[in-house]
């Protein structure tokens, strides 16, 4: 068991999406906490923001696989993946996210009024096409630096 985490943790392919991700979650919390002047480390895990962690990991994998196998059948997989994924950050999360802002104002208009009881949802589920961007960027970055050391 110990020679799997040891390999697991000099694997240039697997340091290269865990480390992206935790980048990207970094400047996320790093960027609420000058926006809010708090940290809010719910935001590591949860959907949305800037960057937009999915992106950083699956652009960091696609790119180490590229640069571990070159340009083969895992390759064209993981751009796949990594293309579906980004569409549905961008995409269908982003419209979740804003449905979740009016439901959100429906139910504190109505708590106004009515004095309906209930939590409010987050919103926060999907990204904008440029934190999407940054995740791309930051992915491919991260990669090429790991497979530089």
């Amino acid at each position: 068991m110990a020679g799997f985490f040891s390999e697991l943790l000099t694997n240039k392919l697997f340091l290269s999406i865990l480390c992206s991700y935790v980048v990207a979650s970094s400047i996320k919390i790093l960027l609420f906490y000058f926006a809010h002047n708090k940290f809010d480390f719910k935001l590591f895990i949860r959907t949305g923001g800037m960057p937009s962690g999915h992106t950083a990991s699956v652009s960091a994998m696609t790119t180490a696989v590229y640069l571990s196998e070159g340009l083969t059948t895992l390759f064209i997989v993981s751009l796949t993946i990594s293309t579906i994924i980004i569409f549905d950050a961008v995409g269908i999360r982003r419209a979740t996210g804003k449905q979740a802002e009016i439901l959100n104002k429906i139910i504190e208009d109505y708590r106004l009024f009515k004095k309906l009881k209930t939590k409010r949802l987050y919103e926060l589920l999907g990204h904008t096409p440029t934190e999407v961007f940054v995740g791309l960027i930051l992915g491919i970055l991260i990669a090429r630096i790991m497979f530089l050391v």
